[in-house]
C-alpha cells in the first residue's frame, strides 16, 4: 500500500515521485513502458522563462527554474546554465521583444543588432537585434528523469520510492466515489492518492476515472548534427517566431528556429507544431524546412550533416496550461499533466506543489489557474 501512485515515469513523473517521496510519503510509480519512453525521451530539455507570457505559467517557470538549480546540486543529467538568446529579423519584432520582456518581470538584457556576435560570433548578418535570457537552461531530460527517480528512492529514511514498469494502467480501484489504486496489466496497485501524470495520454488515463480533460498530441520532429570540433552555438538561440509558435491554436504546420549545442558536441534542431493525431511518419518536408532555417541563422551550419532526425508529442491544452492538482470530481485522483512542450522545465514546480497539496501545505503558486475542472461547462 503506497501514498502515493504516480502513473508515469517521465519527468513530470519523476519530479511528482522525488518530491513526494522527500516530503515523507511512500510512492508507487507506474508506467507502461521504460523510464522516459514517452514524450520525455523525444525532448531537447528547455528550460526556459523566456518564452513565457506574463501570467500563471511564467510564474510557474521561474519557480522551476530556481528548483531545477537546486537539482542540479545532485549532477548527472548534464544541467546547463547556458541563457537563451531571442533574435529578431526586424526593428518592428525587436520592438515586440523589448515589449515582452518589459512584461514578464524576469532577468534580461537588451541586444542591439551591433552586439549579438558578442553573444554568438557565427550568427547570420543582418538580425535586427535580441533579447537575452540568462536563466534559460538545458538537461539531458531523459538523464534527468532517471536521476529524479534515483534520488526520490534515496530520501534518506522519509519517504520511499518504487518502480513498475511495463505495467499499462487499465482503470481504477475505488471505495466508494474516492480512488485507493490502479489496475494493471501486472496486477492492482493500491494507494490513498493517484497522480495522473502521463503525459500526452493524460487525457486517456483520466478518461479510465471518467472525468475528462481535452489533453491532445501536438507533433515535433528534431534534427541533430554530426558532433563538431569546436563549440559553434554557445546558448539556446531562436527566433521570434518560436514565441508566437509555442501560443498558436493552429492544427496545421509551424516551423520556427531554434539551436542549440549539446556537452557531445552535437546540435540540436527544432522546432515543428503540428496535430497530426499519433502519427509518427517521418516527413522529409518538415526536416528540409527546419535544417533551412536553422543555416538562416548559423550559415556555417550549411556544411555540418545531419545524422538523425527523431519526433514526439508535446501532451496540448487549449488554454496552453498544464493540469495540476486534486481533481474536484474524483476525490483521491491529482493531475500533473498538460505541459505541452514545457514539460522538462517546468517539471520540478509541478512535482514540488503536488507535495505540498498530498501533505496539506500551503502552495507556493496559486494552482487555481491550473485546476483540472477548468474546462467543463460547471466552472466556466
Amino acid at each position: 500500500m503506497s501514498d502515493v501512485i504516480v502513473v508515469g515515469a517521465g519527468v513530470v513523473g519523476a519530479a511528482c515521485a522525488y518530491y513526494a517521496a522527500r516530503a515523507g510519503l511512500d510512492v508507487t510509480v507506474v508506467d507502461r513502458g521504460p523510464v522516459a519512453g514517452g514524450t520525455t525521451g523525444s525532448g531537447e530539455g528547455n528550460i526556459l522563462v523566456s518564452d513565457k507570457e506574463p501570467g500563471p505559467e511564467l510564474e510557474l517557470a521561474v519557480l522551476s527554474n530556481r528548483l531545477w538549480r537546486e537539482l542540479a546540486g545532485h549532477g548527472g543529467f548534464e544541467f546547463e546554465a547556458k541563457g537563451g538568446l531571442v533574435v529578431a529579423e526586424t526593428g518592428e519584432v525587436q520592438r515586440q521583444l523589448t515589449g515582452l520582456a518589459a512584461k514578464q518581470e524576469v532577468e534580461h538584457t537588451l541586444v542591439p543588432a551591433d552586439s549579438l556576435r558578442d553573444y554568438e560570433p557565427h550568427l547570420a548578418d543582418g538580425l535586427a537585434g535580441g533579447v537575452f535570457y540568462p536563466q534559460d537552461a538545458q538537461v539531458q531530460p531523459m538523464l534527468a528523469a532517471a536521476r529524479l527517480l534515483s534520488h526520490g528512492a534515496e530520501s534518506f529514511g522519509r519517504g520511499t520510492l518504487r518502480l513498475r514498469l511495463g505495467a499499462a494502467v487499465t482503470g481504477f480501484i475505488r471505495e466508494g466515489d474516492r480512488i485507493t489504486g490502479v489496475r494493471t496489466s501486472q496486477g492492482d496497485v493500491l494507494g490513498d492518492a493517484v497522480i495522473n501524470a502521463a503525459g500526452t495520454w493524460g487525457g486517456e488515463v483520466a478518461a479510465l476515472a471518467g472525468v475528462d480533460l481535452p489533453i491532445l498530441p501536438r507533433r515535433g520532429f528534431i534534427l541533430v548534427t554530426e558532433p563538431l570540433a569546436e563549440l559553434l552555438i554557445r546558448h539556446k538561440v531562436y527566433t521570434a517566431a518560436y514565441v508566437t509558435n509555442v501560443a498558436s491554436d493552429s492544427e496545421g504546420l509551424e516551423t520556427s528556429a531554434v539551436v542549440e549545442a549539446t556537452p557531445s558536441g552535437t546540435v540540436l534542431i527544432g522546432a515543428s507544431r503540428e496535430r497530426v493525431g499519433f502519427d509518427r511518419t517521418m516527413s522529409v518536408p518538415v526536416l528540409a524546412r527546419l535544417a533551412a532555417q536553422a543555416v538562416a541563422l548559423f550559415p556555417a551550419l550549411r556544411d555540418v550533416r545531419a545524422i538523425r532526425s527523431y519526433c514526439g508529442f508535446r501532451p496540448y491544452c487549449p488554454d496552453h496550461l498544464p493540469v495540476i492538482g486534486a481533481d474536484p470530481r474524483v476525490p483521491g485522483l491529482y493531475h500533473a499533466c498538460g505541459h505541452e512542450g514545457a514539460g522538462i522545465g517546468l517539471a520540478p514546480a509541478t512535482g514540488h506543489l503536488l507535495a505540498q497539496v498530498l501533505t496539506g501545505s500551503e502552495t507556493d503558486v496559486d494552482l487555481r489557474p491550473f485546476r483540472p475542472d477548468r474546462f467543463s461547462e460547471e466552472s466556466l
